[in-house]
């Protein structure tokens, strides 16, 4: 059985853990794994040795820190099916799905390669009469991540190579249910020349979490997962004098208005609500169809839904894997029984999809609903599996109204050929992120990601030096005109509002 311990202070930990869990290959059903779970004693540990290596690194000099972080894209960009590999093993998704996110992973190092220009004070000459005025930017101390299972090398490298660049040093506390590609990433920073200490990862559970929010020399956290969850870890981080970034849930609204174009809307929808089996905090999970076009774009989203291939991620053509542990998958299956009972339309039943695998895998094909109402739980609750609910709509404005009353605001798309209606949208909707003919509209490494409302809590600060926002709060719109004489400009990229 393999192992899977803490990395502590530049090497794998060699203690005995009091308590493990068990790592799944979701595609078969298999135990591949043991992780070590830490208890308080194991955190203090990390921090400890987080917090030895601080005064030295803070001291480093912007070349030194650069020079570190080219050294690991290196090896991160040469290595990168490797660690696509472990992701796909221990969460499921598929092969390219996971390569992609590591992609994305190394957009984020790249640009924390440019720590010299990002880090430069500034200088105001006779700011008042004959004072002047300069600022510096400097770090803060041992800051703290914990990162959820959908990403298991993304969001852990959407924040840490930030953190490293300021010269602050890290604690890394990934999903016990795919925690690999964490050890993975510290032992390539050690290679890459980071000084023993600055990256250390912790495995475990809430025991470990609640230690990092209360231990008194961890200056910030963030944090990725449930509402629930980030809201806890907003509010005891914060109690304990910490600076916190926690996002939460989302409920991604997809609105179609009637000149749309369909074919093109069915397939991103299906791609979006169903890529990595949903689970995804940008998934969309809601298409609002504005008659009169619901039944046809329901047919064509069936239509598309009939072809996905479903199955072990690591075999060729396949587009959607299994959902990443058995207690999940069955708790996502709950919702099928409950939407029906409700009284939604079950338009595609996702229990009865073929499946390219191991009969004993986690699997779930994907699901629709019709005619879904906003008191339903389908509509409700973050299902976050490949569950997709239409809810039919009368008007643009209802449908508007329904995304804006949702408790979520993490994203919303709409589908359209009307640059004055894709302009309103984005200017009234209140989300963080906003796709046009785009469902979703994650945005490149040196843009805003983060939702508003119930999505996220606390300041985006990435941690770093005092004063530097590397995210802010500003909406972005990620825009892809099919029409640019609609009344829309060809942009296909993301700007700030």
């Amino acid at each position: 059985m393999n192992r899977v311990p803490h990395w502590i202070d530049g090497k794998p930990w060699e203690g005995v853990a009091e308590r493990v869990g068990e790592v799944f290959d979701p595609a078969t059903g298999a135990v591949s794994a043991q992780v070590d779970f830490a208890g308080p004693a194991e955190v203090d540990l990390a921090v400890a040795a987080a917090a030895r290596a601080f005064p030295a690194w803070r001291d480093a000099s912007l070349a030194r820190r650069a020079s570190v972080l080219f050294a690991f894209r290196e090896l991160l960009n040469a290595r990168r099916r490797e660690l696509a590999e472990v992701v796909t093993a221990e969460h499921g998704k598929v092969l390219a799905d996971a390569e992609g996110e590591v992609h994305r992973a190394l957009e984020v190092v790249e640009f924390a390669c440019g720590v010299p220009h990002l880090l430069r004070g500034g200088f105001s000459e006779n700011a008042s009469t004959r004072v002047d005025v300069y600022s510096i930017r400097q770090p803060l101390g041992v800051v703290a991540v914990v990162s959820p299972f959908n990403f298991p090398a993304m969001v852990p490298l959407w924040f840490a190579p930030l953190a490293v660049a300021c010269g602050d040093t890290v604690v890394l506390k990934p999903s016990e249910k795919d925690p690999s590609a964490a050890n993975l990433l510290a032992a390539w920073w050690a290679e890459a020349g980071l000084p023993e200490g600055v990256f250390n990862v912790v495995h475990g559970d809430r025991v470990a979490v609640e230690r990092l929010l209360e231990h008194p020399d961890v200056r910030a956290v963030s944090f990725v997962g449930s509402t629930p969850v980030a809201r806890h870890v907003y509010e005891t981080g914060t109690r304990h004098g910490k600076r916190v970034q926690a996002l939460g849930g989302a409920k991604n609204h997809m609105v179609v208005l009637p000149d749309a174009d369909l074919e093109l809307a069915a397939d991103a929808a299906v791609s979006a609500g169903f890529g990595s089996a949903g689970e995804r905090c940008m998934a969309v999970s809601v298409v609002v169809a504005v008659d009169p076009v619901g039944d046809e774009l329901v047919e064509r989203i069936r239509r598309r839904v009939a072809e996905v291939r479903v199955g072990d991620g690591r075999r060729p053509g396949c587009e959607m894997g299994p959902l990443v542990t058995r207690a999940h998958r069955d708790r996502v299956a709950g919702y099928l029984d409950a939407g029906v009972a409700e009284g939604a339309t079950l338009a595609v039943d996702g229990r009865a999809h073929p499946v390219d695998g191991d009969e004993r895998g986690f699997w779930l094909g994907p699901t629709v609903f019709d005619h879904v109402r906003p008191e339903m739980s389908v509509y409700t609750d973050e299902i976050f599996g490949p569950v997709l609910s239409v809810v039919r709509a009368p008007s643009y404005e209802e449908a508007l109204r329904l995304v804006n009353d949702n408790p979520y605001g993490n994203g919303a798309a709409i589908f359209t050929n009307d640059g004055g209606a894709a302009r309103r949208f984005q200017n009234e909707v209140e989300v963080g992120m906003v796709g046009v003919n785009v469902p979703i509209p994650v945005p490149v490494a040196h843009y805003s990601f983060g939702g508003w409302k119930a999505s996220l809590f606390g300041d985006t600060h990435a941690y770093g030096p005092e004063g530097v926002q590397f995210f802010t709060r500003g909406k972005v719109v990620t825009s892809r005109w099919l029409d640019p004489s609609h009344g829309g400009v060809n942009l296909g990229f993301p700007r700030n509002h």
